[in-house]
């Protein structure tokens, strides 16, 4: 059996957009743990493992593994100037045929939130699925109060499409998310949704 290691590598203006490997573990770690107040509103309860070495390998494992099956694109996003993990990005759940759609996710590190690096990554990355991958639709989901995540999606063409109830456990509470969705041929105009 023929194994394919596809590489995905994405650039922005500031940022570049890799799959994570082995040695990103200490960086990782460190600003996942550093992170953790400023991120614990927003995800999943994190296991008690998460930040082991073995846990980041089976992450490595999973992001290879889901590239080379195109399911999913995880990858870390890396500042140009100084190469510095500043969050992750990941486009899971496609599915091709009739469908052509998948699910995007994302986190920043608390030192690198608010300086639009999440809105350049995401931008990128709806691109990458629209014209690279032929995706014909993105959709994402975040708390109705995550104002900050709201505003990225919008500034990157997505548009409200409604509530879902218990969609997600967050922090061990399931939680109602605001739904969002951007489509490759958009002719819904703008969204006139208010922010809370």
């Amino acid at each position: 059996m023929f194994f394919f290691k596809r590489k995905v590598w994405i650039d922005t203006e500031r940022l570049y957009l890799r799959a994570p490997v082995q040695t990103d573990y200490r960086e990782w770690s460190e600003l996942r743990y550093a992170s953790k107040e400023f991120l614990t509103p927003w995800e999943p309860t994190w296991s008690p493992d998460h930040l082991s070495r073995k846990a980041f390998s089976n992450r490595v494992y999973w992001s290879q593994k889901n590239i080379n099956g195109g399911t999913a694109i995880p990858l870390f996003m890396f500042r140009r100037e100084d190469d510095k993990l500043v969050g992750a990005i990941t486009l899971d759940n496609i599915r091709h045929g009739p469908a052509q759609t998948g699910t995007m996710g994302y986190w920043i590190g608390h030192p690198y939130a608010r300086h639009g690096y999440m809105t350049e990554a995401l931008r990128a990355m709806v691109h990458y699925a629209f014209s690279t991958m032929d995706l014909s639709r993105i959709e994402s989901a975040c708390l109705p109060e995550n104002v900050a995540s709201r505003g990225v999606l919008e500034k990157c063409g997505y548009k409200y499409e409604g509530v879902a109830q218990a969609y997600i456990q967050i922090n061990g509470r399931w939680r109602t998310h605001v739904l969002y969705a951007a489509l490759r041929a958009d002719r819904r105009g703008r969204t006139t949704v208010g922010m809370a």
